[in-house]
Parts: structure tokens; C-alpha cells; sequence
């Protein structure tokens, strides 16, 4: 991996002190009480430069969208041999939600997604987004054409999934459940 040059850390230590500011302000006031202005002024850069960095206000809470997408197709297209798609997503969401999900903040920062309109149908876009690129990638893996309904399925399935799962205690024994009606069908999970 090439180091970074000066240049390049200084624009992601600002990108991340505007994302920082911004999550600050958020959290203790709510997202429509925060304007962009007051947000830049406690980054300390200008509202231009704040959006040199992030297209619009609901972008500034998703600073980690890149790595988000990146990341779940990593999970299908870096599995270990002999893992199937779904087994490889369900381990991927229980790390996300290891790592995340028992922050002190996700709590709030859930409720402030949830409560806030613009904020929700911005997730839900990024989602879709994330949906394509995912779908894309399991088509690529299982030598599928791009547009395969299969795989876009299993892909919206997957993201849907994710809400389940991080809204439970039981996270483990949620995803085996969820992801095991993909492995095996729901059929299979029928009593008679």
C-alpha cells in the first residue's frame, strides 16, 4: 500500500473534521436544527470547502458510504473458498454489527436517521445504490449477467437483513435464520 502524500492527508483530516463537527451537532441538536454554516465554522473551513468534500447536508452523516459499499463487495468477492454468498454476507453484517452496533452513539445515531425524514430516504438511496454494486458483484462471482433477478434479490434481501439484525440482541441467532432462508429456501424452514 502507497503512503499518502501531505497533500492527501491534509484533505482527509478535513474531510474528517467535517464529518466529525457535523455528527456533533447532530446528535446534540438534531438535524434540522444544524445548518451547513455553523457546521463548517466548527471545522473551522469554509461552507465551500465543506461541500468540496460532501455533496449535500445528509451526505456529511454518511461519511463512511465508500468504504460501506467497498466493503460488502469485498465480502462476496474475497470469501474464503467453498463459502457460499450468503454464509460470506451473514459473517460480513455480524462484524459490521460487532463493531458498530455496540457503540455508545449508534443508538442515537439510529434514532436520529430514523426520526429524520431526509435522512432516512437518503440511507434508503444509498442502499439502493450499495444494492446495485452488491448485486453486480455476486452476479460477476457466480458468472451471471449484470441485470440477473437472482442477484439482485439476494442483494436487497442482504441489505434488508442488516436492519434486522442490528435491531436485535440476539444478532447471531437472527442472521443465521435470515441468511439460512437464503442457503436453503423457505421451504425448507416450513413445518408441516
Amino acid at each position: 500500500m502507497t503512503e499518502l502524500g501531505r497533500r492527501e492527508r491534509k484533505k482527509l483530516q478535513t474531510r474528517q473534521s467535517i464529518a466529525d463537527a457535523a455528527l456533533e451537532l447532530f446528535l446534540a441538536r438534531g438535524f434540522d436544527a444544524v445548518g451547513v454554516k455553523e457546521i463548517a465554522d466548527r471545522a473551522d473551513v469554509s461552507v465551500t470547502t465543506l461541500f468540496k468534500h460532501f455533496p449535500s447536508k445528509e451526505a456529511l452523516l454518511f461519511d463512511e458510504d465508500e468504504e460501506t459499499e467497498a466493503a460488502l463487495v469485498a465480502a462476496v468477492r474475497d470469501r474464503p473458498a467453498g463459502q457460499s454468498i450468503p454464509q460470506a454476507l451473514k459473517n460480513h453484517f455480524l462484524s459490521v454489527a460487532t463493531n458498530h452496533a455496540d457503540h455508545p452513539l449508534f443508538a442515537t445515531f439510529v434514532q436520529l436517521v430514523e426520526s429524520t425524514p431526509s435522512l432516512r430516504a437518503y440511507q434508503r438511496a444509498l442502499w439502493l445504490r450499495q444494492g446495485t454494486s452488491l448485486a453486480h458483484a455476486i452476479a460477476e462471482e457466480i458468472g451471471a449477467p449484470p441485470d440477473d433477478v437472482r442477484c439482485a434479490g439476494l442483494a436487497r434481501f442482504a441489505l434488508e437483513a442488516r436492519d434486522v439484525i442490528f435491531g436485535r440482541q440476539d444478532r447471531e441467532k437472527v442472521a443465521e435464520t435470515l441468511f439460512g432462508l437464503l442457503e436453503h429456501g423457505w421451504a425448507a424452514d416450513q413445518q408441516s
